[in-house]
């Protein structure tokens, strides 16, 4: 039996991902189990979710409600309990983090259910289980990646956390129990060498489903590309030597892209991580907009904490 518990690479003490929203509270409901992403899982163990600030628009949560209630439906689940509100720029909960593959991998595990296999849409799968939610989201700040809890937010929000009972929980078996990282891109293609995984036949209103999340999932790719290029845009003089950091909230696209709008939003993830400029006039600050969190990670915390209230 795997031991419940945070099992990191690194140096991550309290790990947490910044999501946008439907898909973060949609993880902590266990909705979503694979959670998707252009790079690899850094961690295994306790995963904890922050609802980044843009506010979710209605065509969105739906779209993805619709494409959950879909994949749900391949197998037998039909009565699915979505989260009443989608709260913003909270804390919300964690899952574990048991493994990481691709998403070619994951296609091809037969093992799995066939709406869990539907869920891997991006280049690395992160294979999510016992979802957690806080009884009172915790208001603070994120960041781009894995990041690190402030200390005192992880001690007052492990306090707050329950169990949540998903529509359909999922074990994800590990190649070596014993290892908590057995399960990692490239560890389980082995089993694929003399089969090939069934094809997943699709009813009109599932492909319609997956369009819209497809959809849903692309507008955060436009936005990151307009926000890369402003930054970009706005180089100073190059003769200076001072260096500015600008740290910028995760937008990169969630789980629910598809392939095809993935590539997009790779390459302009890679170059917002953080951006370096030289120069320190005001008249080159890059254009921000108002429900961007930016700023130090020591002051993001020292402002957390100075806020810390219920939602």
């Amino acid at each position: 039996m795997r031991k419940a518990g945070p099992r990191k690479e690194g140096n991550y003490t309290n790990p947490c991902l910044t999501m946008h929203q439907p898909w973060a509270s949609l993880l902590v409901y266990g909705i979503k189990r694979i959670e998707g992403r252009s790079w690899p899982a850094p961690i295994r163990g306790r995963l904890w979710i922050h609802a980044a600030s843009k506010v979710p628009d209605e065509s969105t949560i739906k779209a993805m409600e619709d494409f959950y209630r879909e994949i749900y439906a391949l197998n037998g689940i039909t009565d699915i309990k979505f989260p009443e509100h989608y709260p913003i720029s909270r804390l919300l909960g964690c899952v574990e983090v048991v493994g990481c593959l691709t998403c070619e991998e994951l296609v091809q595990w037969e093992a799995l259910p066939e709406g869990v296999r539907l869920e891997g849409q991006t280049d690395f799968c992160w294979l999510c289980e016992q979802p957690k939610k806080l009884l009172v989201p915790f208001e603070m700040r994120g960041y781009q990646r894995v990041y690190n809890l402030e200390k005192k937010i992880y001690e007052a929000a492990v306090r707050g956390l329950v169990p949540v009972d998903g529509p359909a929980p999922v074990k994800f078996p590990l190649p070596n129990l014993r290892d908590p990282f057995s399960l990692k891109p490239g560890s389980i293609v082995a089993s694929f060498s003399n089969s090939k995984a069934s094809a997943i036949e699709k009813s009109s209103s599932l492909s319609a489903a997956i369009a819209g999340a497809r959809a849903a999932a692309t507008q955060f790719s436009k936005d990151q590309n307009i926000r890369t290029n402003a930054i970009l845009n706005s180089a100073p003089d190059s003769t200076s030597t001072e260096t500015r950091t600008i740290f910028i909230e995760d937008d990169r696209i969630p789980d629910g892209n598809l392939k095809e709008g993935s590539m997009e939003a790779n390459s302009a993830s890679k170059q917002s991580d953080y951006v370096e400029e030289e120069g320190s006039s005001s008249r080159n600050q890059p254009p921000t907009r108002p429900e961007q969190d930016s700023g130090a990670p020591s002051k993001i915390f020292a402002a957390a904490l100075r806020g810390l209230k219920p939602s």
